[in-house]
């Protein structure tokens, strides 16, 4: 007889012990990044048919010796573990040729993207582009006239796509009093706070000002500006993100499990980090733009708008931006570039997850991960080392 082991004896903590003023940090993350929906409300976004899919059989790959770019990791599986991988998912010419799944990660559960959301809804902005619904010279007013002496009263869609936003706002993840942690109240990530009045999301990005430089120049990542577009997205076609991502995107592609995306008090979608989606369908996501946006001969994303996204941004607005992680790279529509011969784009999460594509070797890399440093930038530069080797890498 089988036993059933309680939620403790599984997880190592009771579930009363998982809440919303610790739900992002470890080790409760190994548990809560795949069971969102238990912690803050969401909207669903739906696969055409979902099914269960059972994990190819990947040892082979996972514990051969490979040189990782890690010292003390001789294999492919001691770095995942090493990175606090929960979910990793290896394509080559669009067949799962590996993956892997931590002991504590169900395959069919979705997974918090976290920033990978902020690539994802660009995508209907590229779709609403190529209808003629949005121009991204045109400035943010035209579409949402409230934004009339906020930050946004005065920048173009373009500076909210490639983050050239004159933004007076920090991304202070671990201080419980900045603006930051505000925000994440707004969009009900974290308790409310005694005393101070309760804000929607869209009332919150309102309330944001402008930096002392004018909009387009130097890249500054702000979280903001991709929750604006998920809002511009919805008053532009009276639809909700998670419904038109839906039908647009997730079921055209051949999805095979529902996500879902938080949202506010009022439904305002999290579109710069509160997707959550299956490693496979994430896979499938960026097989699709591998491709070119087509899917067994159906386009379902703009070939113009992949061709800007993956050729254009500016290089001086990214090393003026001081990054690091990518020297010769650029950032264009809520994605990154390599710069490099390969033509490798990918997005990318804080606590550890990635969507990684490298066209020159057909090669998509999905990996989900409860990190317990939000950022891991000392990190970052490993993971690159290692997908580079990956894709590399006889099948």
């Amino acid at each position: 007889m089988t036993m059933i082991k309680t939620f403790k004896e599984a997880h190592g903590f009771a579930r009363a012990d998982v809440t919303l003023a610790n739900w992002r940090t470890a080790p409760y993350s190994r548990w809560s990044f795949q069971n969102v929906r238990d912690l803050v409300p969401t909207a669903p976004i739906a696969a055409q048919a979902p099914a269960a899919e059972v994990p190819i059989a990947s040892d082979a790959f996972l514990d051969a010796p490979m040189e990782t770019g890690l010292d003390g990791a001789s294999t492919a599986r001691a770095f995942l573990d090493y990175a606090h991988t929960d979910a990793f998912v290896l394509m080559r010419g669009g067949e799962i040729v590996a993956e892997h799944y931590a002991p504590h990660c169900d395959p069919n559960a979705p997974h918090l993207v976290f920033s990978i959301s902020k690539s994802m809804v660009a995508l209907l902005s590229g779709l609403l582009e190529a209808e003629g619904l949005i121009d991204p010279d045109r400035p943010v007013t035209d579409y949402l006239p409230e934004a009339k002496g906020s930050v946004y009263g005065d920048c173009a869609w373009r500076d909210v796509l490639d983050m050239r936003v004159s933004l007076d706002f920090e991304e202070a993840y671990l201080d419980p009093l900045s603006d930051f942690a505000r925000y994440r109240r707004a969009m009900l990530w974290n308790p409310p706070e005694p005393g101070l009045p309760a804000e929607t999301l869209a009332d919150f990005l309102l309330t944001l000002r402008k930096a002392g430089h004018p909009h387009g120049g130097p890249f500054y990542y702000a979280s903001p500006n991709a929750d604006l577009l998920g809002v511009v997205v919805e008053r532009v076609t009276g639809a909700r993100f998670s419904d038109l991502f839906s039908e647009r995107i997730w079921k055209p592609m051949g999805a095979k499990g529902d996500g879902c995306v938080t949202v506010d008090a009022i439904g305002t979608p999290r579109t710069a980090g509160g997707v959550c989606v299956r490693a496979r369908d994430l896979a499938r996501l960026g097989e699709l733009l591998r491709n070119d946006g087509v899917k067994d001969g159906r386009r379902i994303v703009p070939a113009g708008w992949i061709a800007d996204m993956r050729e254009n941004g500016d290089r001086q607005a990214w090393q003026e931006g001081r990054n690091v992680d990518l020297p010769n790279g650029r950032y264009r529509s809520q994605w990154y570039q390599s710069g490099e011969a390969d033509g490798t784009f990918c997005a990318i999460g804080i606590h550890g997850q990635w969507l990684y594509v490298d066209p020159s070797t057909e090669t998509v890399i999905v990996k989900l991960s409860s990190q317990p440093d939000p950022l891991g930038d000392e990190e970052n530069q490993d993971i690159f080392a290692f997908f580079r080797a990956l894709c590399r890498r006889p099948a």
